[in-house]
Formats: structure tokens, sequence, C-alpha cells
């Protein structure tokens, strides 16, 4: 493991809106993620899941506390900074966001624009061997409305892939899907976990976090309530919430 790690967020709180409307969302949130690490954020809708994931993605600015990505601080960070983490960070949203009117292949060659420009022969093929790696090399031609759900969430992936990113970060990438095609999704992020990508994924899918995280993260009211390895959260939790979340009664098993 690296001496620094690759996320860390130290005592984040973050707001919406302006006073007198103005709402916290976060408060004094802590996490560290290190290279390697798959990390589970789990708690119920509302909680403050995605903005947290946002901000680590450099979709805003951190506002209070500390947050480090990458080696760079994102607290007040302006939109050259901001851009300059997105480059390095693959996003996965729970849509897939792909153009209709381009092909699988075109739609992972769009995240090749943020990046020093490559010749159309080598971004083609880097996308046909992304595509490839989520299992869709006979759907490199195929346009968006000829493929299933989970196939559009695979291209998605393989868009984030592409340019090999330091971490991804996935967005209950399983939520609008058919429950057919939850299986296929978290198999490519279970390869991906066994190949050791740095990964933080907010899901409800408390079997897939079992399988692969090496630790979770329970946020309830935006607010880290526990956090340890997926055993200690998932096995043997020792807050009220994380029970509740898992359909534990309170007073034990």
């Amino acid at each position: 493991m690296s001496a620094e790690p690759l996320i860390a967020a130290e005592r984040v709180s973050y707001f919406y809106g302006e006073a007198p409307l103005r709402k916290q969302i976060l408060f004094d949130v802590n996490l560290e993620i290190r290279a390697g690490e798959i990390i589970i954020l789990t708690g119920p809708s509302g909680s403050g899941k995605t903005t947290l994931l946002t901000l680590i993605g450099g979709l805003r600015s951190t506002q209070e506390g500390s947050l480090r990505v990458l080696g760079r601080e994102l607290r007040g960070a302006d939109d050259a900074a901001l851009a300059a983490v997105r480059r390095r960070i693959g996003y996965i949203f729970q849509s897939h966001n792909l153009l209709d009117a381009l092909t699988a292949s075109q739609n992972v060659q769009m995240s090749m624009l943020l990046h020093p420009p490559l010749p159309p022969a080598a971004m083609r093929a880097k996308a046909e061997h992304a595509l490839e790696s989520v299992g869709l090399g006979q759907r490199i031609d195929h346009h968006p409305d000829e493929l299933s759900g989970g196939q559009k969430q695979r291209v998605a992936i393989a868009r984030a892939l592409v340019m090999k990113p330091k971490a991804m970060l996935f967005d209950e990438p399983t939520s609008a899907l058919d429950p057919r095609l939850v299986g296929e999704v978290l198999a490519v992020v279970g390869d991906l976990a066994a190949a050791g990508q740095t990964m933080v994924i907010v899901t409800h899918e408390i079997a897939f976090a079992r399988r692969v995280a090496n630790r979770v993260a329970v946020l309830v009211a935006g607010r880290i309530v526990e956090s340890g390895t997926a055993e200690e959260v998932l096995e043997r939790p020792k807050a009220a919430e994380t029970r509740a979340l898992l359909g534990l009664a309170v007073g034990g098993r």
C-alpha cells in the first residue's frame, strides 16, 4: 500500500442551497481509501451517499473539511482542478447516460476526448479492448437501442475503464436495471475487484458487498455511523442503524 491514501476525507461537510433554506447533507465525514481497496458505501436512500461520491469524483467542490483525491485538495477547488481529477477517475452513474446516436465503440471513445488526442485507429482499438473486457466484444458497433439495460451499463463501465483510471466510483450501478440483469453487471464489477481496481461502490446489494468489499461504511442521515471490514460491519454490526439496515433486531440477532 502507498503511504498516502488515494482518497482521504477528513471532517467533510456539505450543504445545499442558501440561507435561510440552506440544508446540511453531510456531517463531518471521515473516510480513507487506499490503492487496490474496494469500499462499499451503503445506507438508506437520502443519506448522502451520492453527494459524497460526487465530491470524491470532482463533480463539485468540497465546502468544509478536507478532501484529498489523488494527492489534490478539493476543498474550494476551481473548475480546472476538478477537471484534472475527473480525468483520472472513472464514474459510473445509476443511468448509463449513453448517446443514442453513437455506437457502443463511439460512446466509449467519447471519454478519450478528455485526454491528449490519439489517432482514430488507436481510439477505436482501445474502445474495442475495453468493450471486450466487459464481455461486449460482439456488440462493438451496436447502438444503445440494440442493447439490453445490462449491456448499456457495461458500455458505461467500459467508457470509464478505457483510460485506466486510478479509481472507479459506482453510484448504485444496478438500481435502474431489471432484476434479471443485475447479475451480469455485478459480475463485471467483481472481475474488476479481482483485478485489483480501486473502487468506491454505492449499493444496497448486501450479498455482493459481502463478496467483494474490503471495507464497508454505513451512511445514515449524512453521517458515517459504522465503518470496518465487510465481516465486521455486515456480520457483527455494532450500530443500531446498521442492524436495522440489515434487517436485524436492534438488540442483536
